[in-house]
């Protein structure tokens, strides 16, 4: 497998006033095809700082990040903006939904806006719709469905575009239980479909179901722990005791 993602000592600087805050430290990591990492940490470990760096939703102070063998540290915000559109897919805790758009809608866009045929672009999105079980809300306003169908909606739109890395910021933070299983599982088909997932998580039982995890302290990554493809949800329970095992040697 190839590397998609390649971060040598990331930095990223923010200054206020007279002050400044060194958010990420020298961070350093790979992420190849088919990976499934999760970032975690306690708040205001960078996480996501790290998450939106390395997409390029953010500048960085200094290091570099290459996506597919481009620097995108030399990239313009027009190339930028083209790269996340069509190689990239973000899903979001506040999810950031149109209001004035259907839910259907908003999941069609970018595939519109990245000139894919509108009748390609319409059967795209009817199938991630039905795979997710959210088919029947497709004309509803995004005020008249639940946040586990939501997410889901946001999901689709991530994958509407066939991305190539998946970036995932605290996805099921604000659901309850079953609505953050039905997302984490999607997560989990949508990697075993060949789509690359980083993910920032809070969440254990999240975590839990990535192939790897990379703890941040402070900005630096302290740790790296190797958890491999989740093969059947038996799994689970083992792999959560491994996860908290470890973390705790973190200081978590």
């Amino acid at each position: 497998m190839s590397t998609i993602l390649s971060v040598k000592e990331l930095c990223k600087t923010y200054i206020i006033k007279k002050y400044s805050n060194n958010v990420l430290r020298n961070v350093s990591f790979e992420l190849e095809e088919g990976d499934f990492i999760t970032v975690m940490g306690p708040s205001g470990s960078g996480k996501s700082t790290l998450l939106y760096t390395v997409s390029g939703m953010d500048s960085m102070t200094s290091g570099k990040v290459e996506f597919n063998g481009r620097d995108i540290g030399s990239m313009n915000r027009k190339d930028l903006a083209k790269l996340r559109l069509n190689e990239m897919g973000f899903i979001f805790q506040q999810m950031y939904m149109m209001k004035k758009l259907c839910v259907f809608d908003n999941i069609v866009l970018p595939a519109y806006q990245a000139g894919t045929d509108h009748k390609e672009a319409n059967k795209r999105a009817e199938g991630l719709m039905r795979s997710l079980d959210i088919i029947d809300i497709s004309e509803h306003s995004i005020n008249e469905v639940s946040g586990g169908q939501l997410q889901r909606a946001c999901l689709c739109r991530a994958l509407i575009n066939s991305p190539k890395l998946l970036f995932a910021d605290e996805p099921t933070g604000a659901l309850n239980s079953k609505a953050a299983a039905d997302v984490m599982n999607q997560l989990v088909n949508a990697n075993r479909s060949g789509a690359s997932i980083m993910m920032v998580s809070h969440s254990i039982k999240v975590a839990a179901m990535s192939d790897k995890v990379i703890y941040l302290m402070d900005g630096d990554i302290q740790g790296e722990l190797e958890l491999g493809k989740l093969l059947d949800d038996s799994e689970l329970v083992s792999r959560e005791r491994r996860l908290s095992s470890w973390l705790m040697e973190q200081g978590w």
